[in-house]
């Protein structure tokens, strides 16, 4: 059968991402444990395709990911896919996103009470023949935010929402990525207090009371962040944008920052 994909396109424009969106597979995720968890991942998955070629082999895509579907994954499992999809794809320039939901343990603070909290997470890998792989996390985490203003005015009480934190973190070659477990943990120690799926009356009166004690502007919360990205080891560039839902005001409070740290 003839293969159109691989004729000559003559309109002189190279292509920079050309691939497969929004694929649907089980995938498994490495643990700080040394087990791992079960997700559903939503991929994007692309080559460079140079201005010759008329288009790619999109099977070929597929082809790659499913027998990583079935083999726990992490940093090092990323870069071999995207070597794979170099050579199979006779490709100068490969990348992959992978989104999932993935869940961590948490333990109510004073009744003791267990339950999981999910984060919305993602692995991304770029790679370029002849250089290592450039891999970024990224990680969404939920926290209480109260505002210092409102504390300060009022006779009695202070509004407080449930805020997001969005964190993409990328160390330089050689460096160990941090783990979903504890970059999650380190940026909400950054909130007014904590998230947790299941509470108990003696808990809520705690976590109420933490917030209370923690008032922070949605400011405050990304610098706070920052500082303790810029503290990690190794780390090569970062970004953060933090979101408070506020619950006085019809719109949210947001702030951001992205920065290149020195080696």
């Amino acid at each position: 059968m003839q293969d159109v994909q691989s004729r000559t396109d003559k309109r002189g424009i190279a292509i920079q991402h050309v691939g497969v969106k929004n694929v649907h597979l089980p995938f498994l995720i490495k643990t700080k444990e040394g087990g791992f968890q079960a997700v559903l991942a939503r991929i994007r998955f692309t080559v460079e395709l140079p201005e010759e070629y008329k288009g790619t082999h999109m099977s070929r895509f597929l082809e790659i990911l499913m027998p990583w579907s079935q083999k726990p994954l992490a940093e090092p499992e990323l870069e071999a896919m995207l070597r794979e999809a170099l050579k199979r794809l006779d490709a100068q320039a490969a990348e992959v996103e992978i989104a999932f939901k993935y869940f961590i343990g948490k333990r109510a603070p004073v009744s003791g009470r267990e339950s999981l909290l999910d984060y919305d997470c993602c692995f991304m890998g770029r790679m370029r023949r002849g250089e290592p792989l450039c891999f970024t996390l990224g990680v969404e985490v939920p926290f209480t935010s109260l505002c210092p203003c409102s504390r300060e005015i009022s006779d009695y009480g202070a509004h407080n929402q449930r805020s997001l934190c969005r964190v993409h973190v990328r160390f330089h070659a050689g460096e160990e990525c941090i783990y979903i477990e504890d970059l999650a943990a380190l940026v909400e120690q950054k909130g007014s207090a904590p998230i947790y799926p299941l509470l108990k009356r003696a808990d809520e009166k705690y976590v109420t009371e933490e917030a209370y004690d923690h008032p922070k502007f949605v400011e405050d919360i990304l610098r706070d962040v920052v500082l303790a990205l810029r503290d990690l080891p190794g780390i090569a560039h970062f970004s953060v944008a933090c979101e408070n839902f506020e619950s006085i005001h019809n719109h949210n409070a947001y702030a951001s920052h992205e920065e290149t740290v020195s080696p």
